[in-house]
């Protein structure tokens, strides 16, 4: 492509979390997808890790903010900083480099056509010669090491932030998918909502997100286990230490959860009937943060009859995916449609 010394890159934009992999040598970043500003000079104060440091801990003039939504751009503008921040983190040791590397970017399945070209725009401001998407799920599945090039069939659910995409796959493309907005945040804000309902005690997101980590689970678990948390009373207005139970928080996620769940039902009935029969015996497999939630893999065999097994790997698997798909990105810029080069 450009001769010997060129190193493409494969970015995970995620809600939450975006990784960087650069080819030849695998996953170089890994940060969350949040950006602080100063609200009084329009100015970055901080991207990534020291960003979400600052999140419910700002004074006035400073937000912390998060320009991915539901796995889209809400704010394109801080969408790019972050984007060129992420790539000069990845590009420490610049003559390695390009000035100007190609950029792979996964997107949700369910993405819009305007949707996809902000994605593109963004990348490309932020420094890419050439910005290309990959489908989520499409990358989640590479990355995963199923056979998605092969005439027979794969499903992946993968859970990240802001969407969960459930897809089958087959002979290199996506059979059926569905994408829903349901992931990660929601089961964050479900179990936020849950104890303001019933304890009047409001909490930040960053609790609820460790409640989640550390005692939820998708099934009541045969051991309950509980974690004592800090918030706010929404009577007194006073600091308030309250202990949680596994059980609660299950509760609390029981809509999110069947929600997931409704999406690969649906998934399934709509896929072919060979296709289903390989799902069978290979059985469905969960990627994403959200497929770590504890027992989500038993209720999910539990409803649909399917063997469902874990990623080995499944917070990396769609920045790995990404980053191997840059071997094939040749199949990618007809698909893309970032340069009109390569448009028919």
């Amino acid at each position: 492509m450009f001769g010997g010394f060129t190193k493409d890159l494969g970015i995970d934009l995620g809600t939450a979390n975006t990784l960087v992999y650069v080819k030849g040598r695998g996953i170089v970043v890994r940060e969350p997808s949040v950006v602080a500003l100063r609200t009084d000079t329009k100015t970055i104060e901080a991207v990534g890790d020291a960003a979400k440091k600052m999140i419910g801990r700002t004074p006035g003039n400073i937000r912390a903010i998060r320009p991915m939504k539901d796995g889209v751009i809400a704010d394109f503008e801080t969408t790019a900083t972050m984007i060129r921040y992420f790539l000069r983190q990845a590009q420490k040791q610049r003559w390695l480099f390009p000035r100007h590397p190609n950029v792979m970017v996964c997107v949700p399945s369910g993405i819009t056509a305007v949707e996809k070209r902000a994605v593109e725009d963004a990348t490309k401001q932020a420094g890419a010669r050439e910005a290309y998407t990959i489908e989520e799920p499409f990358a989640a599945a590479i990355g995963a090491d199923l056979p998605v090039w092969e005439p027979t069939g794969s499903m992946v659910v993968d859970i990240g932030g802001g969407t969960t995409e459930v897809a089958v796959i087959s002979l290199g493309g996506i059979v059926t998918s569905r994408s829903i907005r349901i992931a990660g945040d929601e089961m964050d804000e479900a179990i936020t909502q849950y104890i303001k309902r019933t304890y009047n005690l409001m909490i930040g997101e960053r609790t609820s997100e460790t409640l989640k980590l550390e005692i939820g689970s998708a099934l009541p678990m045969d051991k309950p286990e509980s974690l004592e948390i800090r918030g706010r009373d929404l009577v007194s207005g006073l600091p308030k230490t309250l202990s949680v139970s596994s059980d609660e928080i299950t509760e609390s996620l029981t809509d999110t959860v069947n929600a997931i769940v409704e999406a690969v039902k649906v998934t399934l009935e709509k896929c072919p009937p060979e296709l289903s029969a390989d799902i069978m015996d290979r059985g469905i497999v969960l990627t994403g943060g959200g497929g770590l939630l504890r027992n989500l893999d038993r209720l999910l065999a539990r409803e649909t009859g399917m063997p469902v097994l874990v990623a080995e790997n499944p917070l990396d698997c769609v920045a790995i995916g990404t980053g191997r798909a840059l071997e094939n990105i040749h199949l990618f810029k007809n698909r893309s449609g970032s340069s009109s080069r390569y448009k028919r």
